[in-house]
């Protein structure tokens, strides 16, 4: 069963960016299988960017152009190299525009609290070893806006968010 976690960092615009970074770093520990991984800013005009961890467009690309290949197959050396473009072009624009993972809507809808001093980071994890995936992320900061843990495990993971966590006055100093 796939887990969801998302955390707001009050007055710590990289927050984010450096607890996905750790939880790459998991990852290569096989602590924790990342689905989707999504770092919400807003910028000084209001505009919320949405920064996806896969690069939906290059791996569309990629299917793409194998099947175009594939198909071109049929049509001789020309066929290849059309097919090949085509499929690549086509695959890149399906990818752009597919929603993998965490629905960006959704994203969006929670993301309303994200000021431009903050940052948000959205996980779907496919599994996790709960209490190393916690205890790495001790002292990381930020505030759970929603999870699909267990209430137990979701007060343990926001206690240790929160130990040893910069205050909103030194995250300003």
């Amino acid at each position: 069963m796939k887990t969801l976690i998302a955390v707001i960092y009050k007055h710590q615009p990289d927050a984010a960016a450096k607890t996905l970074d750790r939880l790459r770093d998991l990852e290569e520990e096989y602590l924790i299988d990342l689905h989707d991984a999504v770092v919400v800013r807003r910028n000084d005009k209001g505009k919320l960017t949405l920064m996806q961890s896969v690069n939906l467009a290059s791996s569309g690309a990629w299917t793409g152009s194998f099947w175009g290949i594939l198909i071109g197959m049929f049509f001789g050396p020309l066929g290849w190299a059309v097919g090949g473009l085509a499929g690549a072009g086509l695959g890149a624009l399906s990818g752009y525009l597919s929603d993998y993972g965490i629905n960006d809507d959704f994203i969006r809808t929670l993301s309303e609290e994200v000021e431009p001093c903050c940052s948000a980071l959205f996980v779907l994890a496919r599994s996790m070893t709960t209490d190393k995936v916690i205890a790495a992320l001790e002292g990381a900061g930020g505030h759970l806006i929603k999870t699909s843990l267990p209430t137990d495990i979701e007060t343990r993971l926001q206690q240790a968010l929160q130990a040893g966590a910069p205050t909103a006055e030194e995250a300003h100093a």
